[in-house]
């Protein structure tokens, strides 16, 4: 749809987070409208990671989640829009038009969320959220620290800022509280 647009050239597609940091690290593109939910590496992390070392490149968050917690983290991590992925064609190629300008959009579905009741103002880091929707895989902190290359003791001090941050004292409430609020992807 994006290639019947005369002012918009699609440069490339990634399957996942590791191969749109690949591509965005190729190409250079302008702009990326960017999935929330890819395999393996969500589309937030992906997000961060592209912008820490390309801050120039504009990110649309394109995603089927309107719960406020992922435009919230979307935009933390500094995508330049969210739009949902119900939206009509014409509403996608505006929105890429907008970015590329400079302006940051929402669907008009949304608006700017606030803060979870229990989270620093602040949110969840990108590592905290790593970190979370492993737990919520069911991975012990052993497995996370292999994972990630860090030590078992970095992973359980994450765990215990993530559980204080939202104010949950149990694993099993965390995953659930994580999982109603979107804060991780599911299989």
């Amino acid at each position: 749809m994006l290639e019947d647009a005369p002012d918009i050239l699609v440069v490339g597609e990634a399957s996942d987070g590791a191969e749109a940091i690949r591509l965005a690290q190729e190409l250079r593109p302008r702009l990326i409208v960017m999935d929330c939910a890819l395999p393996g590496m969500s589309g937030l992390i992906a997000t961060r990671r592209i912008l820490e070392m390309h801050p120039q490149i504009a990110i649309l968050m394109l995603s089927m989640h309107s719960e406020d917690t992922w435009v919230r983290q979307a935009l933390d991590a500094g995508a330049r829009g969210y739009i949902l992925k119900n939206a009509v064609d014409l509403e996608l190629v505006t929105a890429i038009r907008r970015v590329a300008a400079g302006e940051t959009v929402l669907d008009p579905q949304l608006s700017r969320p606030a803060v979870l009741k229990g989270e620093r103002d602040y949110g969840l880091t990108v590592r905290e959220l790593e970190i979370l929707q492993l737990i919520v895989d069911g991975k012990s902190n052993k497995e996370i620290a292999a994972q990630l290359d860090l030590s078992v003791n970095t992973v359980a001090v994450h765990r215990a800022n993530i559980m204080d941050a939202l104010g949950i004292h149990k694993t099993a409430e965390l995953v659930v509280y994580a999982i109603r609020n979107g804060l991780v992807n599911l299989p």
